[in-house]
């Protein structure tokens, strides 16, 4: 299996608790707890309960109080219960440990099946050689502490199909509880390999019982080759492998003799010369799995951690949340508004502005009240536009006002948009003939400073209105008895008719 080369930023293998965005310091030792105590309740349960069965289906009992349903059943049933530790391990990782439950596997996430095929045949070796030198020890610590008669035939190939099936789900369970959690709960505190394999062989071999000072330390030597190619490699197939063919070797040699499968003694009860062959043999496993790794190149460390993200408040529009209350509901992320206010600026209440106009006045601009918008240009011609010219309704006389000047012109003879540019000498103006619009009916002064009262008539010297309908004097100075004459007729907007 020929891998590229890692990203310098990842994490071994003994650092994956870390992986996890979520990892607390607090997880590691919760989980260790949770799994003990979930092996110990789960193997307690299943035991009781076939005990049940047995007992009820009139099987006897062994010296240890359970039941007897012959070796190779009971061998079955012992690596069965093993094997479900695979699974809790998996769960612990994955509800605890807040990550895949594949980076116990590897540190790409997964078993590596290339790998651990290229690991089976390392292992081939160091296990050949194992039986054959221990065949030539004095004793019969080679068959497993049973007999020396041959079980048969029908025996053993019955106890290899029930063993090539459970021993390597036992042996990986066994993995993944040591050289999978529990290394990687060591590393999460532990940065040194060499110190976080300790903690993990110590409990292999304690697991495994106190037999010889012998037995103890090959487990503990099985151990700690086992968690250091773990670390190396960056994942559990080189212990399996090695793991899993060991014990296939050791059940199968006790199956070939009758009441091999029964015997209690375990690699912990191992004399100091098959002692010193197992942990040569692992020795030798490990110099031809280093030797592969250097020419296949297996992936040992991760991908860079997930960075932690962190999700805004609820309701909050990303990424500024707004302060509960302010400007009311409804926001525009991510600045709030006030209801009913037009995007993205609000209005004061009554107030046109420069996004709402009135209903009908045409946009952007709202005319005052009543004037028609939104205040057209003067005329080109520069006079004053209406349904009656100024000089229509104009005088002639000593007495007449001033013609009208061009847009523009100074004096008080000009043209002044939205007013009338002079007065009639008659005393009225014409309404509305203003060259802008202008309020209807309104007259304005001669020199244009300001409207007059709609309807009214001005002085001759336009310093101030008269009454309404009143004449003026000949003098131009006191205003007369206004006249029982015919009524005037006015049309709107043209000039006055005498």
């Amino acid at each position: 299996m020929t891998a590229t080369s890692p990203d310098p930023t990842g994490l071994p293998y003994h650092r994956m608790a870390r992986y996890s965005p979520h990892h607390r310091w607090w997880r590691p030792l919760l989980g260790t707890v949770v799994l003990v105590v979930g092996s110990v309740l789960v193997t307690g349960i299943l035991y009781a309960l076939v005990d049940g069965i047995g007992w009820a289906a009139g099987y006897p009992e062994l010296p240890d109080g359970g039941t007897d349903f012959g070796p190779i059943a009971n061998t079955g049933l012992d690596l069965a219960f093993i094997a479900l530790d695979l699974p809790l391990v998996l769960l612990v990782v994955l509800w605890l440990g807040r990550r895949p439950a594949g980076t116990v596997a590897s540190v790409i996430g997964r078993p590596r099946w290339g790998w651990l095929g290229w690991c089976l045949l390392a292992a081939v070796p160091p296990m050949v050689l194992l039986p054959v030198v221990a065949g030539f020890l004095p004793g019969d610590e080679g068959d497993g502490g049973g007999s020396d008669v041959w079980a048969g035939w029908q025996t053993f190939l019955v106890s290899l199909a029930m063993l090539a099936v459970l021993v390597p789900l036992q042996s990986a369970a066994e993995e993944y509880v040591f050289r999978g959690w529990l290394l990687q709960a060591a590393g999460a505190y532990l940065r040194s390999p060499w110190l976080a394999v300790l903690p993990q062989a110590v409990l292999f071999a304690a697991a495994h019982g106190w037999g010889t000072p012998w037995g103890f330390a090959d487990l503990l030597v099985f151990g700690v080759v086992a968690g250091l190619l773990t670390i190396r490699t960056g994942g559990l197939e080189a212990s399996m492998a090695l793991h899993a063919l060991n014990n296939l070797l050791a059940f199968g040699v006790s199956a070939a003799y009758v009441d091999g499968l029964a015997s209690d003694e375990t690699a912990a009860d191992a004399s100091w010369q098959l002692a010193l062959i197992d942990m040569a043999s692992v020795l030798l496993f490990a110099a031809i799995v280093l030797r592969l790794a250097r020419r296949r190149h297996p992936q040992h460390l991760s991908a860079p951690p997930p960075e932690p993200t962190y999700a805004p408040p609820q309701g909050a529009y990303w990424p500024y949340g707004q302060v509960p209350g302010a400007y009311g509901s409804g926001a525009y992320g991510p600045y709030p508004q006030q209801p009913g206010a037009p995007w993205p600026y609000p209005q004061q209440p009554g107030g046109h502005g420069v996004y709402a106009p009135p209903p009908g006045a045409p946009w952007p601009y709202a005319p005052p009240q009543g004037n028609p918008g939104p205040y057209p240009p003067p005329a080109p011609n520069a006079t004053v536009p209406g349904p009656a010219a100024a000089s229509d309704a104009a005088p002639s006389g000593p007495d007449a006002p001033h013609p009208v000047a061009p847009s523009g012109a100074d004096g008080p003879g000009s043209a002044v948009l939205g007013g009338a540019s002079g007065a009639a000498a008659s005393g009225s103006a014409a309404p509305g003939a203003a060259p802008g619009p202008a309020v209807p009916g309104d007259a304005h002064s001669p020199d244009g400073t300001g409207p007059a009262v709609p309807g009214d008539a001005h002085s001759p010297e336009g310093t101030g209105p008269a009454a309404p309908g009143d004449a003026l004097s000949p003098d131009g100075i006191s205003p007369a008895a206004p006249a029982p004459a015919e009524p005037s007729s006015q049309q709107p907007g043209g000039a006055q008719e005498s």
